[in-house]
C-alpha cells in the first residue's frame, strides 16, 4: 500500500476510493474516535488547575476501529488525512494523528468542499499540516461544553431532577419559555373592520379617511362611520407600480433547515441527516459521487466555476434574458470557509438521476439545485394595481397584481406561493353601487409559537450556536422532555414548541442563579470567543480561564441556596412497606415508586403502553404480519409479530433503534 486515505465516513470512503484508483486505500474513522475522559476531578477530564489540560481516551467504540488503522498506518507509505472540512474534521485529524503516530509537521492534511473527482485530485496536490488553531477553537468549545454540560447537570439533577443542562441547548429553551409567558401575558385588544362588496369581485376594505390611516376601537365607532356611508362608492384613484423580487441566495445551513421544514415537511436533524448522504456519494450507474457541497456552511459565496457553468446553463434552457447577478450577503459572523450549499455539477439535473435517489434524497437533492441556480437569474417583476374609492372622505382600497416575467421563478417557481390577482377593468371616475357593506369584530391575536424553523431562525439571528449544531440541540430539549413538538389544534397541520412543566422549571433555576452565564448576549459572545481562537487572535486559556473564574462560584451559590424539589405524592400508599407513594420522572417517562427508594424498590410505571399495529406488510423471512412497535428507548420500529421465534427488525426513517440489527431464524 503507498498511499493511505482516512475520512470520516465509510460511504464516503467508497466515493474517493473509486476516484483516485490503484496505489491508494481509503478507509474511514467512523467519526471521532476520542472524546475527553469522564475521570479524575468531577470527571470532567479537563485538569482546571493546570491550564485546562484536556485527557482524551480512545471510544469504547472506537479500539477496534483504531486497531485496524494502526495496521494499516504501519503498512502505507504516506497517509492522508481527509476528513470534514471544518472544526470538528480538524479535530478528528489531530487525534487520528495523535493516536496513529502520524508526525504533526508534516503535509498530510487534505480538505475539499465537494466529493467530485477534481476536487480530491486537486486536494492531494495541495496538502497541509493540521490547523492547531481551528483544532485549539473545536477543544475549548468542547471543554466549555463538558465543564457547563457536567457542572450544570449534576446541580439539576440533584436539586430538581432535571435530565441535562447546556450553553446552548439551555438558551433554545429559556427562548421557547419565554415565548410561552409571552404568550400567557397576553392580552387581545378589540378592533374591527368595514367592508364593501362593490361586485365584480370587488371585495374592499376601509383604510383612510380623508388620506389619514383609519383604526376603528369599538362598535360604536364602526356605527358611526357605517351611518356616515352612502350606497355609492366612486373610483378615485388607480394606482399602477412596477415590482420586482430578486433571487433568494443559495442555501446555508440554517436555511436550508429552515425552508426544507416549511417547503418539504422535513424535521432538521432529516434534513441533515439526507444531506449529507448527498455530499458523500450516491451510486449513479456510472460510479458514485457527491452531489452537493459541504452542508455546514454560513456563507452564500459561490465560486467562480459554478457561476461560470450557471449562466451558460440558464442562457441555454431559458434564454439570456433569464441571467441575473452573482450577489452574496453575509453576517458579520460568518466564517466564510466553505462556499453556499449548491449542486456539485449542473449536469445532475435531478429528474435525471431520481432513479438512484431515495424520495427523500431525490425532494432535497432536488431543492437544493433550483435554488442555487435560481439565484443566479433575473428578478421576476409584477405590476401591481391598487384601485381606491371614495365614499364622502372615507377609503377604500383593494390590491391585485400580475406576473410580468417570471425571472427566477422559472427554475423556482414549485417553491414559490404567489399567485396573480386580476382586477376586473374599472374606469377612473365610475361609481359603483354596493352590494353589502358589513362591520366586522376582530382581536388582536397573540404572539406565535415556535416552529422548528422560526426557532432555528431565531438562534440564528442572536448569534447563539453554529447552525450544524441546531438539529441536534432541538433534539436534546425534546428528549430531556423539556419542550413537546406538537400540533396546536386538531385540525392544524404544523407543530410548534410547547414548554413542559419540567422545562419551565429548569429555566426558572437556571436564570435564578445562572443568569449572568446563561443567556443570549454571554452565549453569543463564546461564539465571537470562538471565531477569534480560531483565527489565532485569541488565546484559549485566557478564554476558558476567564469563563471558569466566573462560572464556578455560581455552581457553588446554587448548591447551597436551591431548594430541593420535592417528589409529588400521590396519597397512596406502598403496598411493600406502607410508605407514601410518590411520582418520579424516569429515563422512560414518569413513574411511581416509593418515598423510601432505595431501601425500598417498589416501583410502577405511568407511560401507557401502545399497542402494535399492523402496517399492512408480512415479514419477508418468515410471512408472519409485521407490526408498527414502540421501542424501550421511546423510537418506533416495524418488527415481525412472530418474535421472538422470528428476529426480523426495520428501522423507521428518523426512528432508528438503538439497538437495530437484522438476525435470521435458524
Amino acid at each position: 500500500m503507498k498511499n493511505l486515505v482516512i475520512v470520516e465516513s465509510p460511504s464516503k470512503s467508497k466515493t474517493i476510493e473509486k476516484y483516485l484508483g490503484k496505489g491508494y486505500k481509503v478507509t474511514s474513522s467512523k467519526g471521532h474516535i476520542c472524546d475527553l475522559a469522564t475521570n479524575g476531578k468531577e470527571g470532567l477530564g479537563v485538569d482546571v488547575d493546570n491550564d485546562f489540560k484536556a485527557t482524551y481516551v480512545v471510544s469504547p467504540d472506537k479500539k477496534d476501529v483504531v486497531k485496524d488503522l494502526k495496521s494499516m498506518v504501519d503498512k502505507a507509505d504516506y497517509v492522508y488525512l481527509a476528513t470534514d472540512p471544518d472544526r470538528e474534521g480538524e479535530a478528528i485529524s489531530w487525534h487520528l494523528a495523535r493516536e496513529l503516530g502520524i508526525d504533526l509537521n508534516e503535509n498530510n492534511r487534505i480538505v475539499f468542499n465537494e466529493i467530485t473527482k477534481n476536487a480530491v485530485l486537486n486536494a492531494l496536490k495541495e496538502p497541509r499540516t493540521i490547523d492547531m488553531a481551528l483544532v485549539k477553537s473545536q477543544e475549548t468549545r468542547r471543554i466549555l461544553d463538558r465543564i457547563i454540560g457536567f457542572k450544570l447537570s449534576k446541580l439539576l439533577q440533584k436539586k430538581i431532577g432535571s435530565k441535562s443542562a447546556g450553553r446552548v441547548q439551555s438558551i433554545a429553551l429559556r427562548m421557547i419559555c419565554d415565548k410561552e409567558k409571552e404568550i400567557n401575558a397576553f392580552v387581545p385588544e378589540e378592533y374591527w373592520s368595514i367592508s364593501a362588496d362593490l361586485g365584480k369581485k370587488l371585495l374592499t376594505e376601509l383604510a383612510r379617511y380623508k388620506g389619514k390611516k383609519l383604526e376603528i376601537k369599538n362598535e360604536e365607532e364602526a356605527d358611526k362611520i357605517l351611518s356616515e356611508l352612502s350606497d355609492e362608492f366612486v373610483l378615485a384613484d388607480i394606482t399602477e407600480k412596477q415590482k420586482k423580487r430578486s433571487a433568494y441566495l443559495p442555501f446555508i445551513t440554517s436555511t436550508l433547515q429552515q425552508e426544507a421544514s416549511t417547503k418539504l415537511g422535513f424535521g432538521s436533524k432529516k434534513t441533515m441527516m439526507v444531506a449529507q448522504s448527498l455530499y458523500e456519494g450516491v451510486e449513479l450507474g456510472n460510479g458514485a459521487q457527491g452531489l452537493i457541497t459541504y452542508m455546514r456552511t454560513d456563507s452564500t459565496r459561490l465560486s467562480k466555476e459554478f457561476v461560470a457553468s450557471a449562466y451558460e446553463k440558464i442562457k441555454k434552457d431559458f434564454g439570456k434574458e433569464y441571467k441575473g447577478f452573482y450577489r452574496i450577503k453575509n453576517d458579520d459572523n460568518s466564517q466564510d470557509a466553505h462556499e453556499a450549499i449548491r449542486p456539485t455539477s449542473l449536469a445532475n439535473e435531478p429528474d435525471a438521476i431520481k432513479q438512484y435517489l431515495t424520495n427523500d434524497q431525490y425532494k432535497l437533492y432536488k431543492f437544493i439545485y433550483y435554488r442555487a441556480l435560481a439565484s443566479l437569474m433575473s428578478e421576476a417583476v409584477f405590476k401591481s394595481v391598487t384601485y381606491t374609492f371614495d365614499n364622502n372622505g372615507y377609503e377604500f382600497i383593494i390590491n391585485g397584481s400580475k406576473q410580468e416575467f417570471d425571472g427566477f421563478l422559472k427554475a423556482y417557481g414549485d417553491y414559490d406561493n404567489s399567485k396573480d390577482v386580476i382586477l376586473p377593468k374599472v374606469e377612473k371616475g365610475d361609481v359603483l353601487k354596493a352590494k353589502k357593506v358589513e362591520k366586522t369584530q376582530h382581536f388582536t391575536e397573540a404572539p406565535v409559537r415556535y416552529t422548528e424553523a422560526r426557532l432555528i431562525k431565531a438562534l440564528e439571528e442572536e448569534g447563539v450556536g453554529r447552525p450544524s449544531t441546531y438539529a441536534t440541540i432541538i433534539d436534546t430539549i425534546v428528549k430531556r422532555n423539556y419542550v413537546e413538538l406538537k400540533k396546536a389544534s386538531d385540525s392544524g397541520k404544523t407543530k410548534y414548541f410547547f414548554p413542559t412543566e419540567q422545562g419551565m422549571i429548569t429555566d426558572e433555576k437556571l436564570r435564578e442563579y445562572f443568569a449572568d452565564v446563561i443567556n443570549v448576549k454571554y452565549t453569543a459572545g463564546m461564539e465571537e470567543k470562538l471565531d477569534e481562537i480560531a483565527e489565532n487572535k485569541l488565546d484559549n486559556i485566557e478564554s476558558l480561564r476567564e469563563f471558569y473564574d466566573e462560572f464556578q462560584p455560581l455552581v457553588d451559590k446554587a448548591y447551597d441556596q436551591m431548594e430541593k424539589k420535592q417528589p409529588e405524592k400521590t396519597g397512596e400508599t406502598c403496598p411493600k412497606c406502607g410508605g407514601d407513594v410518590v411520582i418520579r420522572n424516569g429515563k422512560f417517562g414518569k413513574f411511581k415508586s416509593c418515598i423510601n427508594y432505595p431501601s425500598c424498590k417498589w416501583h410502577e410505571s405511568l407511560v401507557k403502553k401502545e399497542e402494535p399495529e399492523e402496517v399492512g406488510r408480512n415479514c419477508p423471512e418468515c410471512g408472519s404480519p409485521l407490526l408498527k412497535r414502540k421501542s424501550r428507548y421511546g423510537n418506533y420500529f416495524i418488527g415481525c409479530s412472530n418474535y421472538p421465534k422470528c428476529h426480523y427488525l426495520e428501522a423507521i426513517e428518523g426512528q432508528q433503534p438503538k439497538r437495530f440489527y437484522r438476525r435470521k431464524t435458524k
